[in-house]
């Protein structure tokens, strides 16, 4: 099997100092690819700058027979992520991979969380998702090519207790990387989200006694194939914790078809519309325009109240 590799690439990868951007970088480092170690240090809320991180992560890439510089821009705002890019573009003339994978951490349930902590993650791992993407997609658009790689969180699509920050950014990366990855379509862009489950710093205060082992070295290959020329998907996400790969999708029952509706039509209607037995898993790609389509061809053929089970 012929390897995979990078070379001729340039990578910027956000959070890159430290845990699961560490991996990666070095990861595709090691593969050819010259790499934008993006980090600025901060601690697990965010707060402060160490330039160490970044720095020696690049020197890992060097010593090893890579090519990599650092930038410690911060991805929490619109001037940090054009800096982010531009750092690619004036080292190596170009951009082809782009991984947003910083992230801070704030807890707070939904009744005490200040709006300062909320905010603080929104602009990290949501905000800084766009700060980086609008800057790179242009150029990419431009040269033909590029593949992007967005981090949410099974938190995104589930949540949890305590950390509401968190899952509405991830949730609100679903819906940029489904916009990234159709808008691109036509011009060889390709995105996907890596949903990764890994012990990293993030993970501070949290009982990890019975976690299996599941390090950042599980996950960087994933990134890595999401992240090369031959990723044959976009629009997707790909879950990847503990040594299990999967993908995670979005998915609607058929549901019910009335021509009016009342409160009392809902409750007796409830399973029905809740019923899983014919499922919509639509492309990712022309999901919007399917959905409509079979929604009003339902409401065209109005013969009768349900889809049948095995349409």
């Amino acid at each position: 099997m012929t390897e995979r590799r990078f070379d001729g690439r340039v990578a910027v990868i956000t959070g890159a100092g430290r845990g699961l951007g560490r991996e990666y970088a070095r990861l595709l480092g090691s593969k050819g690819a010259k790499v934008v170690v993006n980090d600025p240090g901060s601690s697990v809320n965010g707060e402060g700058i160490d330039t160490g991180p970044a720095a020696q992560v690049v020197g890992e890439i060097r010593s090893a027979g890579g090519e990599a510089v650092a930038c410690t821009e911060s991805v929490a705002t619109p001037q940090g992520g054009k800096a982010i890019i531009q750092s690619a573009l004036d080292n190596y003339g170009r951009i082809d991979v782009l991984i947003h994978n910083a992230g801070n951490v704030r807890y707070g349930s939904l009744e005490e969380i200040t709006q300062e902590d909320f905010e603080a993650v929104v602009d990290v791992h949501l905000m800084g998702a766009f700060h980086v993407v609008r800057p790179a997609f242009p150029v990419m658009c431009k040269a033909g090519y590029g593949r992007i790689v967005l981090t949410s969180s099974i938190g995104g699509i589930y949540g949890t207790k305590n950390v509401v920050n968190y899952g509405v950014s991830k949730a609100g990366i679903i819906g940029l990387n489904n916009v990234v990855a159709i808008e691109g379509a036509e011009k060889g862009v390709k995105s996907n989200i890596i949903l990764p489950g890994a012990v990293t710093r993030m993970a501070e205060g949290l009982d990890i006694s019975q976690y299996p082992p599941m390090g950042p070295d599980l996950v960087a290959p994933v990134v890595g194939w999401l992240a090369h020329e031959s990723c044959s998907i976009s629009g997707e996400m790909l879950v990847s914790m503990a040594g299990r790969v999967a993908r995670a999708l979005i998915a609607e029952t058929a549901g019910v078809y009335r021509p009016s509706w009342s409160i009392d039509d809902v409750a007796s209607e409830i399973d029905a519309i809740r019923d899983t037995g014919n499922v919509w898993m639509l492309p990712p790609l022309s999901g919007y325009f399917d959905h409509l389509q079979r929604s009003f061809e339902m409401a065209r053929e109005g013969k009768a109240f349900r889809t049948p089970s095995n349409e």
